[in-house]
């Protein structure tokens, strides 16, 4: 018979996008290889250079992934949410990790086993079409990055983010991390971050509370450039 520990592990599996079409066979075997993980806030989950022995879902709670560079600064690559992955790139290449991950909030992960992966790989070809959809959105959004980093203003990447946040006027936007992070997010220094952020504010575009931001007029935001 099952732990509980084992069926609940099953049902958070259940809820996952990646898990959503496998059966309960299925969902059993990956669960036989699955640890559930309780991870408080500032917490390290893993290191740059750490040996990869799986990857990681997020239940609830926010993780940064990010690069640090010998003299202590810090790239923060990604911010994964609840429902979303991470880790499983290198899982395949059999590398250790590029990035470093911490978790921003208290948070709870599920760490899927490489032997589970890969036996499921090789009997479910649904499970290896979403494996390669999860990789294949993970590489367009750094193209995108890249892209909002070579072509985009400083400026167009802070009301980029506000309006993928939120569409609707009157709503209010909560950062899911310190001001500094979301800066390195968008590759902006945080004083540069608050100042467009002050220049929004001025212009009545925004309001700006703490970590809440309230967007007063989606439509002058969207078509605001400086």
């Amino acid at each position: 018979m099952p732990t509980s520990s084992k069926i609940k592990v099953v049902d958070f599996l259940a809820n996952l996008p990646l898990f959503k079409e496998l059966e309960p066979a299925e969902l059993d075997r990956i669960a036989a290889y699955t640890t559930e993980l309780h991870v408080p806030r500032g917490e390290i989950i893993f290191r740059q250079g750490d040996p990869s022995t799986g990857f990681h879902c997020v239940i609830y709670g926010r993780v940064k992934l990010a690069f640090s560079s010998p003299q202590g600064a810090e790239k923060v690559v990604e911010i994964i949410g609840p429902g979303q992955s991470f880790g499983e790139a290198v899982m395949f290449m059999g590398k250790p990790y590029i990035v470093s991950s911490q978790a921003l909030v208290d948070t709870m992960l599920l760490h899927v086993a490489q032997q589970a992966v890969f036996e499921e790989l090789e009997r479910t070809p649904s499970f290896a079409r979403k494996m390669l959809a999860g990789l294949s959105r993970r590489l367009h959004g750094l193209v995108s990055d890249v892209e909002a980093y070579s072509l985009n203003s400083g400026t167009q990447r802070v009301i980029g983010y506000l309006l993928r946040e939120s569409l609707l006027d009157g709503e209010e936007v909560t950062l899911h991390a310190t001001k500094a992070v979301v800066a390195s997010r968008l590759n902006l220094t945080p004083e540069h971050f608050s100042r467009i952020l002050h220049d929004l504010s001025g212009h009545g575009l925004i309001e700006v509370h703490g970590r809440g931001i309230t967007i007063l007029d989606a439509a002058r935001l969207r078509s605001y450039d400086r």
